[in-house]
C-alpha cells in the first residue's frame, strides 16, 4: 500500500438564494457553528469577514451519498457548499480509479442538488429570493497526508507525474506528454515537504492534515466567489438585453410622464447598484493580512477557476451598466429640456397672436 493516508472531497456548491440570514438559519435549524480558517502563522490574520455557517448532514436530514459524509457551508451572499468526503488509503492506481469515478458523477451531482434543495426548501425563511433553478459548481480535491515513502513535493512530482496528471483529469486513457506537462505547471510548494496542484475542475494536496485543511477551506471559498461571479455575470447579460429593447421603444411623450428612458434608467440605477454592492462584499468576504501561504494558495486556486476572468467580466458589464444609465438619463434630461423651449415658444406665439388681434396692448 503506496498511500497511507488521504481524503476524497466532492465540493457540490449551489447558487441558491441573494443572500442567506446565517443567525436566523441557525435559529431556525437549532444546529451550526461559524467556520473558522486557521493561518499557517501565528502572526498572520486569517478571517472571513462574515464567516459561513457549518452544519453536519445528520443533524438538518442529509445522510451519506455514495458511502460519503455530508457536511454543509451556507455563505450570506446566498451559495451553499455540500462537500462529500471520505477517507482513502491504498495504491497509486487505486486513486486514479476514485477519481475517474467521481470527477463529474452525473448521479452523485442530482443527489447533491436533491439534497441542498430539502435543506433550502426547509429554511427558506432565512433566505432572501430563493432561486428556482441553480447555478452549481463541483470540484474535487485529493487530499494526501502520508505516503510509504516521506518525499518532498518536487520528488513526488518527479516520480509520479503520470499519475498525478491522471488523477487531475479524471481520464481512462494516458495523456500525451504535452497535456502532462501541462497540467502540472501550475504548482506550487510552501515548505519542501508539501505540494498544491489545481486545476478547474480537482486539484491534489500533498501535506500534513492540518496543511490540508487549510488549503481544503481555501479552495472551496475560491468556488463560492467563482459561482457568484458567473450568476451576476449571466444577471447583467439577461437584464442589459431586456433593458436594449426598451430604450429603444422609448418616445419623446414617454419621457416626459415617466415611462421610456425614466423607467429604464431607474431600473438599471436599482441593478448596478445591488451587483455592485453584492459583488463588492463577495470579493472582500475573505481577509488575508501577513499570510504568504494562504495568499499564494487562494491566488493559485482563483487563477485556475478562472475567478479574475469573470470578476473582470462583471466589472466591463457593470461599467457599461452605467453607461447606457448615464446616457437615459441625458436623453430624459434632453426631452425635458425640449419640452420647456417649445412651452416657451407656444406662449410667445400666443402672445403675439393676442397682440395682433388687440387683446394685449
Amino acid at each position: 500500500m503506496e498511500i497511507l493516508s488521504a481524503g476524497i472531497t466532492a465540493f457540490y456548491l449551489h447558487d441558491v438564494a441573494d443572500q442567506i440570514d446565517l443567525a436566523r438559519l441557525r435559529a431556525t435549524t437549532g444546529v451550526g457553528a461559524e467556520a473558522r480558517l486557521k493561518a499557517r502563522q501565528a502572526s498572520s490574520y486569517l478571517q472571513y469577514q462574515t464567516p459561513p455557517l457549518v452544519m453536519d448532514g445528520e443533524d438538518v436530514g442529509v445522510g451519506p451519498i455514495e458511502g460519503f459524509r455530508c457536511r454543509l457551508k451556507f455563505f450570506d451572499y446566498g451559495v451553499v457548499s455540500l462537500a462529500l468526503s471520505r477517507p482513502f488509503a491504498g495504491s497509486w492506481t487505486d486513486l486514479i480509479g476514485a477519481s475517474q469515478q467521481y470527477i463529474e458523477n452525473d448521479a452523485i451531482e442530482a443527489q447533491a442538488e436533491a439534497a441542498v434543495r430539502a435543506v433550502v426548501t426547509r429554511c427558506s425563511a432565512a433566505m432572501t429570493k430563493v432561486r428556482e433553478r441553480y447555478l452549481t459548481e463541483d470540484y474535487l480535491v485529493v487530499a494526501i497526508t502520508e505516503l510509504r515513502e516521506r518525499l518532498t513535493g518536487e520528488e513526488l512530482v518527479a516520480r509520479r507525474a503520470v499519475e498525478l496528471a491522471l488523477i487531475l483529469r479524471g481520464e481512462r486513457q494516458p495523456l500525451s506528454g504535452q497535456e502532462q506537462e501541462e497540467v502540472l505547471r501550475n504548482r506550487m510548494s510552501y515548505l519542501a515537504t508539501d505540494l498544491i496542484i489545481p486545476t478547474w475542475n480537482a486539484a491534489i494536496i500533498y501535506d500534513t492534515e492540518a496543511g490540508a485543511g487549510a488549503a481544503l477551506e481555501l479552495f472551496e471559498f475560491a468556488n463560492s466567489q467563482l459561482l457568484e461571479f458567473r450568476y451576476y455575470d449571466d444577471l447583467l447579460d439577461t437584464e442589459l438585453a431586456r433593458i436594449y429593447p426598451l430604450l429603444q421603444r422609448a418616445t419623446w411623450w414617454k419621457n416626459l410622464v415617466g415611462r421610456g428612458y425614466i423607467r429604464a434608467a431607474n431600473q438599471l440605477h436599482s441593478l448596478f447598484i445591488d451587483v455592485n454592492e453584492i459583488t463588492d462584499r463577495t470579493d472582500n468576504a475573505l481577509k488575508i493580512v501577513g499570510d504568504i501561504y494562504a495568499a499564494r494558495v487562494f491566488n493559485l486556486a482563483a487563477a485556475r477557476l478562472g475567478v479574475p476572468r469573470w470578476k473582470q467580466s462583471v466589472e466591463d458589464k457593470l461599467e457599461t451598466l452605467d453607461d447606457v444609465y448615464r446616457f437615459a438619463v441625458e436623453q430624459v434630461a434632453i426631452s425635458r429640456g425640449q419640452f420647456l423651449e417649445l412651452t416657451v415658444i407656444l406662449i410667445l406665439v400666443l402672445e403675439l397672436v393676442l397682440f395682433f388681434l388687440g387683446i394685449m396692448r
